[in-house]
């Protein structure tokens, strides 16, 4: 039985959709089975796997609004993991999500089936606290939250942390937080060091040992539709969501 994860920081630009992809191409590197569900109407998960969105005629939008089973949306990549792809349409779901019949539940009752399938489940959720995240949340056993090494970097986790509760006590009483990842981290600044410190006074062992560095070739692989470990294997920034990856392994047993 996989475990489902889900990514959530409502805060844009923290290297969340960067971490569940190339954390998801770590983890089959490993030799894990790996589904990704791209839930951001944005897609960018979508493409960086090297998925082309205009060739796409089923996507989690099919599956969340029009009661399409999922394994016909699946999408295979070259990387060994398999992606429930998504493209702009699902920006209209969290509208459409409101009149529904159990509109929290739809995503987790969707991969149920898949469950048996994969080792891992990781969700990539929208930079928002909408329905397309509650439902995220409420599928998923546990999250990780992505917090970038910059000023300002615990703004809104307060707010995040109150929505967690809200899906735990109402929704998914199992919910629990996997881990914190920080990433674009600069060695050579006090300012990531201090941001580091910070949130580990903040959460404690919930943070990661693995740095995600600053890296130019993290931001590059994304234009090629390739995870960092495939453009280029020798970087920093493979050598951490590698090193990550087993992390995660090891802190799940």
């Amino acid at each position: 039985m996989s475990r489902i994860i889900a990514f959530v920081n409502q805060k844009g630009g923290v290297g969340k959709t960067t971490t569940t992809v190339n954390l998801s191409a770590a983890l089959a590197e490993i030799g894990k089975k790996i589904l990704l569900v791209d839930c951001d109407p944005q897609g960018n998960a979508t493409s960086g796997l090297g998925i082309n969105k205009s060739t796409l005629t089923k996507t989690i939008y099919d599956i969340l609004i029009n009661n399409v089973e999922a394994k016909y949306a699946l999408q295979m990549t070259n990387y060994g993991v398999t992606v429930l792809p998504s493209k702009i349409a699902l920006a209209g779901a969290e509208i459409e999500l409101v009149s529904l019949i159990a509109r929290e539940s739809r995503l987790r009752n969707a991969l149920e089936p898949l469950r048996k399938d994969f080792d891992y489940i990781l969700i990539d959720c929208p930079p928002s606290l909408g329905l397309l995240t509650i439902n995220s949340l409420t599928a998923a056993d546990s999250i990780i939250i992505p917090i970038q090494c910059e000023f300002y970097a615990l703004e809104g986790v307060t707010q995040l942390m109150d929505t967690i509760e809200l899906v735990k006590s109402s929704l998914n009483p199992l919910l629990a937080i996997e881990g914190i990842v920080m990433t674009m981290y600069d060695s050579r600044t006090k300012l990531s060091q201090q941001v580091v410190e910070d949130v580990k006074k903040h959460f404690g062992y919930l943070v990661y040992d693995n740095l995600i560095p600053r890296s130019v070739r993290i931001a590059e692989s994304p234009s090629e539709g390739k995870p960092v470990i495939i453009y280029d294997r020798k970087s920093k920034g493979s050598e951490a969501y590698l090193n990550l990856a087993e992390e995660v392994i090891n802190r799940g047993n």
